[in-house]
């Protein structure tokens, strides 16, 4: 069966290829956090790149949007355009987030299992990366959908066990309240990959 967006106009095709540049920016993105984890060495330079990531990808979105109001035929319903283009962007906003308060909160070494996460936050986003791909063919979609669903329980559960051992070992409440928000930033930003998912989900079965 042809892909639901070959059967449009051409120039939708550019829907496609802008979700493709705004999904490879955030896997982009996020290896770059999964990187200044695992070798904290200069966290200022390591943020302000994702930061610049976080730019680019702002401008990404910022186009899907502009065409979205531009364009009388969406290649499927437009508020599942807006949606998908949003949910993505807060994928990697809350990576900034994460890198930002870092060197804000003045980080000196990152704690044991924070690059566990980091790095389940970096498989769910390689995985957005191959559905976006495939949206026009919806070949093999849903797998990637899996994927991201079982890499979120399994964020739960590494985020849950690290918030356990922050507050059982660490004496400072200064640092438990550092490292909470540093935690929950890339917590959240696995659980946007499930959203995510979710969208794609909502528009194969749409199209079904």
């Amino acid at each position: 069966m042809p892909g639901f967006l070959r059967k449009l106009l051409p120039q939708e095709q550019g829907f496609l290829t802008l979700f493709v540049s705004q999904a490879e920016n955030v896997a982009a993105g996020v290896k770059a956090l999964v990187e200044m984890v695992s070798k904290f060495d200069d966290p200022s330079a390591q943020a302000r790149r994702i930061k610049d990531i976080e730019h680019v990808g702002d401008t990404i979105t910022h186009d899907l949007i502009t065409r979205l109001n531009q364009t009388f035929i969406t290649p499927f319903d437009r508020e599942d355009v807006h949606e998908l283009s949003s949910k993505v962007d807060d994928v990697l906003d809350l990576t900034d987030a994460a890198a930002g308060r870092m060197v804000l909160y003045r980080v000196k070494a990152v704690r044991p299992g924070v690059l566990e996460l980091a790095q389940i936050l970096e498989s769910a986003t390689q995985e957005i990366l191959a559905a976006i791909r495939v949206l026009d063919k919806q070949d093999d979609i849903l797998s990637h959908c899996i994927e991201i669903n079982r890499l979120e329980n399994e964020g739960d559960r590494v985020s849950h066990a690290l918030m356990a051992k922050l507050f059982e070992v660490e004496k400072d409440p200064i640092e438990i309240i550092k490292w909470k928000e540093i935690i929950e930033a890339i917590e959240n930003a696995v659980d946007k990959c499930e959203d995510v998912a979710n969208v794609i989900e909502s528009v194969i079965l749409k199209q079904a």
